[in-house]
């Protein structure tokens, strides 16, 4: 089933966030361009995730109980009307209540289609198959910038604009057509009168999930600022928007290459050392970024930056997969989701006023001060993990 229904989720992934990372270069200049102050700027940027963490839990533990593809086909229909507002917002409270709005779509897409695949992924098979999708969830990412600035500078925001609405319609249309409705299995539980642990107090005692909550609220919570303002930096090294583009795009589309391989090396040795060990080599990068002087620097930083988070993300995920067959994968995905929603939700503010009151690296500083808390955390949580058996070679199956 999962070789029959990945193709289709990927693509309606792709689809998605190519539209998304099609604007991400041009956002936080577009709302500098409407008055914004550096408070402003992360304010905005944090709307979609203060939504979002609202209410990821909620339609998490729903698809639960109620399958996933009617939520993640709404939520792309809903993603695609929403940035509709992109063109006609005058102000930023009118940006703000657009993303507002869209981050409650984007609590229907990538996290129930995660979801989607955790329930379909063979046990020994996590890492392989969360690797393959964040290839596909990154490469989205990756050329949407490159693409973003190229028709920013030769048609204007507005086409850019335009594309993200076309492309999230796309998706939706794909996913509607040509995805099958699965009953994920709480809700093949509760028909069959059986029961899995869907409570989020249970899933609380977790070391694990516990871990990862923590795990992703504190680096988001740095990371989420590199966002925001690593286009402005770049701007202030005289980088045009098409280069820009190609800084963000070089760096997903590093994910992207090798998140397959970043999954295969998650299944065959310890997840959890995998993602300290990855997770503290961003940071690293993270600090050498203010020291940056052109864009070949910037270049070769974000790439590195781009290898660590393809063995960390496949990693990462694939625990959580492990935790969600005890306690619902949605319900399981949606703290994750949360947490990195609340991470993004405050991390844009506080770099904002980071960077009102000081130097642009100190943003960059604070990130990777927050990276080596979170991953403190995670160690210090999980550490009564016990890694499953490795899985065997393809070629023994």
């Amino acid at each position: 089933m999962i070789r029959r229904v990945f193709p289709i989720l990927a693509l309606c992934v792709f689809s998605a966030t190519l539209g998304i990372g099609i604007i991400s270069p041009l956002l936080p200049l577009y709302v500098q361009h409407l008055g914004a102050t550096g408070v402003g700027v992360g304010s905005i940027m944090a709307s979609y995730a203060i939504s979002n963490s609202i209410f990821v839990p909620i339609i998490g533990r729903m698809s639960d109980r109620h399958g996933r593809k009617t939520f993640l086909t709404l939520g792309l229909l809903l993603y695609a009307g929403i940035s509709i507002g992109y063109i006609f917002a005058g102000d930023v409270y009118q940006l703000s209540a657009v993303r507002f709005f869209q981050g409650i779509a984007g609590a229907m897409t990538v996290p129930i289609a995660i979801s989607y695949l955790g329930d379909l992924s063979p046990e020994g098979e996590e890492g392989k198959w969360m690797g393959y999708a964040n290839a596909f969830f990154f490469s989205g990412f990756g050329f949407g910038p490159l693409i973003g600035g190229v028709i920013t500078d030769n048609f204007g925001q507005t086409a850019a604009f335009l594309v993200l609405v076309g492309l999230s319609f796309f998706a939706f249309l794909v996913s509607l057509l040509f995805l099958p409705d699965i009953r994920p299995p709480a809700a093949a539980a509760s028909q069959s009168g059986g029961q899995l642990r869907l409570s989020f107090r249970e899933m609380g005692r977790s070391g694990m999930v516990r871990g990862l909550f923590s795990f992703r609220l504190v680096q988001s919570l740095g990371r989420a600022g590199i966002g925001s303002f690593m286009p402005i930096f770049a701007a202030s090294l005289g980088i045009s928007t098409s280069l820009i583009g190609v800084l963000l795009t070089i760096n997903i589309l590093s994910v992207t290459l090798f998140s397959p391989a970043g999954g295969w090396v998650s299944d065959r040795f310890n997840r959890r050392t995998l993602t300290i060990a990855t997770s503290l080599g961003f940071t690293t990068m993270l600090v050498a970024i203010p020291f940056a002087g052109n864009f070949v620097q910037l270049l070769l930083l974000l790439l590195a930056q781009g290898l660590t988070s393809a063995i960390s993300m496949p990693a990462s995920t694939a625990l959580n997969v492990e935790e969600g067959r005890s306690f619902g994968m949605g319900s399981t995905m949606s703290v994750f989701f949360l947490a990195q929603g609340a991470g993004m939700a405050i991390g844009p503010i506080v770099s904002g006023a980071i960077y009102d009151s000081a130097d642009i690296g100190w943003v960059f500083y604070f990130g990777a001060i927050t990276g080596i808390l979170g991953t403190l955390l995670f160690a210090w949580f999980s550490r009564g993990y016990r890694p499953p058996e490795p899985a065997p070679d393809d070629r023994q199956r």
